[in-house]
């Protein structure tokens, strides 16, 4: 039986304090009902005795303490799951947005799922194709890897969030694959420009939207990642799918849970956010990943804007702790008109290995991959000497690597946001470009591989 209660004491938005409560639970789910007959939704943040401290989705515009009533409703958030989701619009509370019916839901989920326990992991193995060649070729995607993407302010994350979305498939005749993508306190135009452009693509049809805009209460912004998960889940262990889930961005979520931290009169860690910043963000990531016994997986890209391009500012700092890699935007490449501005030398997949080779993508990826890498690395050493020394302090050789570099940029890295690769493209790209360099320098690809991939004259 659901009680009511008209013991509101305080309100200091977004939370609200209920006193004489009897058998609420933390994280369950509340609503308050106005003198007009407005409903509102809440959960319990806290307990302690009989009092409630209770955290509301939406303003405290209009309440009045004497008259409004809350009532608890005994389950914490949930979503409606069902493969319908799939081409729908979703806002950050799991309600649709696009203008279709509701959803006739198979189940409804608890959002606030486990992180997968270790021992039920599968180890990832299975290479993803985004289409990207810097990412495909030097930092393979592996099926059930969490690989953020940071960037800064102003850099072209969305185009590239937006054009793996759309790219992106596993290789093999029976795999059912699908995109969940959460938009977290983005703009409206930024939502308009994801959403329209899945739709102009024919990309909306295998994909779940979650929108929640930066005019949305702040509280919102911490539910929609565990929206998203949640609806992954069901479509990788319950519809054994393919599952690539997408966020952006996990800035704005972590400055949401700084805020409601502040409202709490929490003990505040480093930078103001909440000591327990880590925690949290390994709750959503740990959800990723592939279960023994189980078809489907769930592979996470999440994008967050790096403050003032701060690699050790707390949210990619300990993002990078919990994930797998990292690729990493790069300003000056933004500024000489690379898209997408791959930074490929400090950018890492811990994974990548494990997803290329005979059977994954080629034989001969690894060695490309390994000799591409240094000479890049080479190459750019070679432009700082003559950008110091001038040219003519340069041998032959690093005259050739820096043109190398040059090139590398251009055609490998800077692909557009409508060329969609195949790796077999990739690959023959990759060796082309080393057929510029002097073959007593190819020393990390086996001399077969050369003979059998590189261009002829």
């Amino acid at each position: 039986m659901i009680k009511e209660y008209k013991t509101i004491k305080e309100i200091a938005s977004p939370l609200m304090v209920v006193e004489h409560v009897e058998g609420v639970t933390f994280d369950e789910l509340a609503e308050i009902e106005l003198q007009n007959g407005e409903r509102r939704r809440c959960k319990v943040l806290e307990v302690e005795g009989d009092r409630a401290v209770v955290q509301l989705f939406e303003n405290a515009q209009g309440i009045n303490l004497a008259e409004s009533k809350v009532r608890f409703l005994g389950h914490p958030l949930e979503l409606g799951v069902s493969e319908d989701m799939l081409g729908r619009v979703f806002n950050g509370m799991g309600e649709p947005i696009d203008g279709g019916p509701e959803i006739l839901a198979e189940e409804h989920k608890d959002i606030n799922g486990l992180p997968m326990n270790p021992a039920a992991r599968a180890y990832p193995a299975e290479f993803i194709q985004t289409g990207v060649s810097a990412i495909d070729g030097l930092n393979t995607l592996v099926r059930g890897q969490k690989l953020p993407i940071f960037s800064g302010s102003g850099l072209p994350h969305a185009p590239l969030a937006a054009q793996i979305a759309r790219q992106a498939r596993v290789l093999g005749d029976n795999e059912t694959f699908a995109v969940v993508f959460a938009a977290v306190g983005i703009t409206f135009e930024e939502s308009e420009y994801f959403i329209n452009d899945f739709r102009r693509t024919g990309a909306i049809d295998r994909t779940v939207v979650f929108s929640n805009l930066a005019n949305d209460p702040a509280v919102e912004r911490i539910s929609t990642p565990r929206m998203a998960l949640t609806a992954a889940e069901y479509l990788a262990f319950e519809k054994d799918m393919q599952v690539l889930v997408i966020i952006t961005d996990i800035t704005n979520y972590a400055e949401a849970l700084r805020e409601v931290s502040a409202a709490k009169k929490e003990v505040p860690g480093r930078r103001g956010y909440p000591g327990y910043l880590y925690t949290d963000l390994a709750t959503m990531y740990e959800r990723a990943g592939r279960r023994q016994g189980k078809k489907g997986s769930i592979t996470m890209i999440p994008i967050l804007t790096m403050p003032e391009d701060d690699k050790t500012h707390p949210i990619p700092d300990l993002t990078g702790y919990i994930t797998e890699g990292q690729i990493i935007l790069s300003r000056d490449l933004f500024r000489k008109g690379l898209v997408p501005p791959i930074d490929v030398l400090p950018s890492l997949s811990r994974l990548k290995d494990k997803g290329i080779g005979v059977g994954k993508t080629r034989e001969d990826h690894a060695g490309t991959m390994n000799q591409l890498f240094a000479a890049y690395s080479r190459g750019k050493d070679a432009k700082e000497l003559m950008t110091i020394l001038g040219e003519a302090a340069l041998s032959d050789d690093d005259k050739i690597f820096a043109r190398f570099a040059d090139d590398f940029e251009k055609i490998y890295v800077s692909q557009g946001n409508n060329t969609n690769r195949s790796i077999e493209e990739t690959l023959n790209i990759g060796w082309q470009l080393l057929s510029m360099l002097p073959r007593t320098e190819l020393k990390r690809i086996k001399p077969e591989m050369i003979e059998k991939y590189m261009p002829k004259a």
